[in-house]
């Protein structure tokens, strides 16, 4: 690992990285219409967006969308994220890797999820390995264990473990 992924700045300067979009192309697929993608979930579209730009919730119903509209929806969340991620944990200090693992994680669950995580107030307290073991935690989706792969939604598992991989990987 390069010195510069484990250089620790101000998450005020910090920006969310190509690799981190490409990560979350990768990580969410495509799909031109509304999907359910695990059971117990919200409806879906694009690269995993569940709310449109102008605030409306994803439909079933909605009409299909292409991979430019679906590339927009998700640099326009992306950028909430970041202001929601970098409000709550303002005074932190952060690599790139890991600001672009705790923006991916809110990307996926939410901030109000990670406002109430031990990740956050681990962070806050400058304990950097602690927050990344914390997102070991978050392998459940609908009730089920996701760490189980008969519980048919193992890439929610393997997507936490690989952001707890790059994480603790900075901070050793």
């Amino acid at each position: 690992m390069s010195k510069k992924t484990k250089s620790k700045i101000a998450i005020a300067l910090l920006t969310a990285s190509g690799a981190l979009l490409s990560g979350i192309k990768v990580d969410e697929g495509f799909t031109a219409k509304p999907i359910i993608p695990t059971q117990g979930d919200v409806p879906t579209i694009g690269h995993g967006t569940t709310v449109y730009p102008n605030g409306k919730p994803v439909r079933m119903e909605d009409q299909p969308i292409s991979r430019q509209t679906a590339d927009h929806y998700l640099e326009n969340h992306v950028s909430k994220v970041e202001q929601q991620l970098k409000a709550s944990i303002p005074n932190v200090q952060l690599s790139q890797d890991e600001y672009d693992v705790y923006l991916d994680f809110v990307y996926q669950f939410g901030i109000g999820t990670f406002n109430q995580s031990s990740m956050r107030n681990y962070l806050l307290k400058g304990d950097y390995k602690q927050a990344c073991t914390a997102l070991l935690k978050y392998k459940y989706t609908a009730g089920r264990d996701c760490s189980v792969r008969s519980n048919n939604c193992y890439g929610v598992y393997v997507r936490q473990f690989n952001r707890y991989q790059k994480c603790i990987g900075v901070n050793q």
